[in-house]
C-alpha cells in the first residue's frame, strides 16, 4: 500500500492547523466545537461570567438540586460548582462545562461561550446573557431553608474558639 501526500493536501493542513493554537498557555480546541478558537486575548478570559453562574444556579434550583446533589449527579466537583455560581471570575474546567451541558442537555459551543472558555461567536448570544444576568437577580425573600441554613452557618461563624 502506497501512501501519497499531495501538494494541495499539505496547503489544506497547513490552513487548519494555523485555526488551532496549542502551546503553553493556549487551550486546545475539541473538534465537536466545530474548530472554535479558545479564547486568547487575556482581556476576553477575564472577563466575568455572571450568566454562567446565574444560569447554572438557576437550573440546578428549578430541579430540585442541592449543589452537592449536581456535583454527583453530573460528575463534577462540588468546590468548583460553588466557584462558578459564586464567583463571577471563576474560570471553570472545559470538562465541568462539558459536563453541566450534557446533565441539563444544552449545547455544548454555546455553553463554553457564555462561561468565556471560547471565543464569542454569536453577538446576540452575548447579549442575551447579560440580559439574563441582568433579570435574574434574586430579588425575592429568603425560604425557610435558606433562611435555616443562614442562621446555622452564622451560628457556626460567631463561634469564639
Amino acid at each position: 500500500m502506497r501512501i501519497e501526500i499531495t501538494k494541495d493536501w499539505c496547503i489544506k493542513m497547513a490552513r487548519l492547523e494555523d485555526d488551532y493554537e496549542i502551546g503553553a498557555g493556549a487551550i486546545a480546541v475539541d473538534p465537536v466545537f466545530d474548530g472554535e478558537k479558545a479564547a486568547a486575548d487575556t482581556s476576553e478570559q477575564s472577563e466575568p461570567s455572571i450568566a454562567f453562574g446565574r444560569l447554572l444556579r438557576l437550573m440546578r434550583r428549578s430541579q430540585g438540586l442541592s449543589v452537592e446533589k449536581l456535583a454527583d449527579d453530573a460528575k463534577v466537583e462540588m468546590e468548583e460548582l460553588v466557584g462558578i455560581e459564586e464567583d463571577t471570575h471563576f474560570r471553570p474546567k472545559i470538562r465541568t462545562v462539558y459536563q453541566i451541558a450534557t446533565y441539563f442537555n444544552l449545547p455544548q459551543a454555546n455553553l463554553l461561550q457564555v462561561a468565556r472558555l471560547t471565543t464569542p461567536r454569536d453577538p446576540r448570544l452575548t447579549e442575551e446573557a447579560v440580559r439574563f444576568a441582568a433579570r435574574s437577580e434574586p430579588v425575592v425573600a429568603l425560604t425557610k431553608e435558606e433562611r435555616a441554613a443562614l442562621d446555622a452557618f452564622v451560628t457556626v461563624l460567631s463561634e469564639r474558639k
